[in-house]
């Protein structure tokens, strides 16, 4: 079994990089499952219905979010349509959607840390307990989307998972980290896959705001950039009889402006 997991897609430059880019590399990388973080996919702020299906027509089979899921007022009403979109499965328990589900024999989960976030359900027991609710016939193919700030609650879960899941892999932060490997009882993890953003931006938006912010304190509206788009991505390859990553690689690639 092989997944490919994309990392958080960015306004529109970050949805053509995928239309673009995406159903090509199902094919080079031979992959079986494709997941795609799309919660900063509506002009760099939520998601809606119809980029979810955008997204869904370019290559996704699973999207998933994080904690822009309800910037766009209207996905709060839309996301139950939308049998393969996640939120993170630790937000209080009357939020519409699901955090969890099964694609292509795979279970996919959705989780957003606490650290440096705003306040949610414990992310930790949250997956104990779904992992705990699986039943015999349960995929034996697990795959996280931790969506957290603090590389340490990112390595905690990982660690806390090892074994249990077959991949930890991070989101959020769109800079990816360089920390790819396989945890010693068979979990692959990473700290954050990276964006489907501009490059030549601060976390896919214009520099010039988001510079002016910090110097002057002032609210500012941020703008998505364009120009170039960097590509991040991660391939798993995990064993389906028992569950276990064999490897994860980064997949990088770059698409014009």
């Amino acid at each position: 079994m092989r997944i490919l997991f994309v990392g958080d897609v960015v306004g529109r430059p970050g949805r053509d990089a995928v239309a673009a880019l995406l159903l090509e590399l199902r094919d080079e990388l031979r992959v079986d499952l494709a997941i795609v973080n799309g919660e900063n996919a509506a002009g760099g702020a939520g998601l809606t219905a119809e980029i979810a299906r955008e997204l869904q027509a370019s290559g996704a089979d699973v999207v998933t979010t994080g904690n822009h899921v309800w910037d766009q007022r209207q996905f709060v009403n839309e996301i139950e349509s939308l049998d393969f979109v996640l939120r993170p499965i630790n937000l209080p328990p009357n939020n519409p959607g699901r955090g969890a589900l099964v694609a292509k024999g795979v279970l996919v989960a959705n989780a957003i840390g606490r650290t440096f976030m705003a306040p949610a359900d414990d992310p930790f027991r949250a997956m104990d307990e779904l992992l705990a609710s699986r039943d015999v016939h349960a995929p034996t193919v697990t795959i996280l989307d931790w969506h957290a700030e603090a590389t340490s609650e990112k390595l905690a879960m990982g660690w806390h998972l090892d074994g249990r899941v077959t991949a930890v892999v991070g989101s959020h932060t769109h800079v990816p980290t360089a920390d790819a490997r396989v945890l010693p009882n068979g979990t692959a993890l990473v700290c954050d896959t990276g964006m489907v953003g501009p490059r030549d931006s601060i976390l896919g938006m214009r520099t010039a705001v988001i510079v002016d912010r910090f110097r002057t304190g002032l609210p500012k509206r941020f703008e998505v950039a364009d120009g170039q788009v960097v590509f991040g991505s991660v391939l798993i390859d995990a064993d389906d009889a028992t569950g276990k990553a064999r490897s994860i690689e980064r997949v990088d690639r770059m698409h014009p402006a």
